[in-house]
């Protein structure tokens, strides 16, 4: 099974002397497989070290933006319903936490 890779890593395998198999995904494929990446990095995140962690969010951040443009969204749209959230529910920076 494959998976979604960044548009860079074919050439990077390509550089490195290898032969990349992969193939061009659109529609709800790429939303699928999206959604699947998304997940990926939130768990690799999830496991990472302190000193890694700001690199794997940097990851879910990338999928993120992916999300977007294939929704038709904008970071602007993203930050107004998430500010929206912030101001009904609150944050995270508190540390409740619900046994």
């Amino acid at each position: 099974m494959g998976k979604l890779v960044r548009d860079k890593i074919p050439e990077i395998i390509e550089v490195a002397g290898g032969r990349p198999d992969f193939r061009v995904v659109a529609g709800s494929e790429l939303q699928s497989a999206l959604k699947a990446k998304l997940v990926e990095e939130a768990e690799e995140a999830h496991a990472a070290s302190d000193g890694a962690l700001l690199e794997e969010l940097a990851d879910v951040h990338e999928v993120i933006l992916g999300v977007l443009a294939y929704m038709g969204w904008s970071e602007e749209d993203l930050r107004r319903v998430a500010n929206e959230k912030r101001a009904a529910r609150g944050g995270f920076e508190e540390g409740y936490y619900l046994e």
